[in-house]
């Protein structure tokens, strides 16, 4: 697998220290978000320090265990935008955007 760009790895930083600070500021330990999310320490651990190379399932289960699933999912609805909705309306078939 080749390795992520430098602006990949900046990303999976900054949102490993986003749901670190999540966590602290729910006043949660490693070992409830770990169990509330199904996987290891150690895999939390990984996707705490912004590893690329956890799974997108170990990700999600953190977000959801932090209570921000809701939020990743909207961040890339691209019906969200601007740009998503203006060229929705004018490429998508409208059973397509309904």
């Amino acid at each position: 697998m080749p390795r992520p760009s430098a602006r990949v790895t900046a990303a999976a930083g900054s949102i490993g220290e986003q749901l670190v600070t999540w966590r602290k500021l729910q006043r949660l330990t490693t070992v409830q978000v770990s169990e509330r999310a199904g996987i290891s320490r150690n895999t939390l651990r990984r996707v705490e320090t912004g590893d690329t190379g956890v799974s997108l399932q170990a990700f999600l289960g953190v977000a959801r265990a932090l209570g921000v699933l809701d939020a990743v999912v909207t961040a890339t609805d691209p019906y969200e935008t601007d740009l998503g909705r203006a060229r929705a309306d004018e490429t998508l078939p409208k059973r397509v955007r309904q």
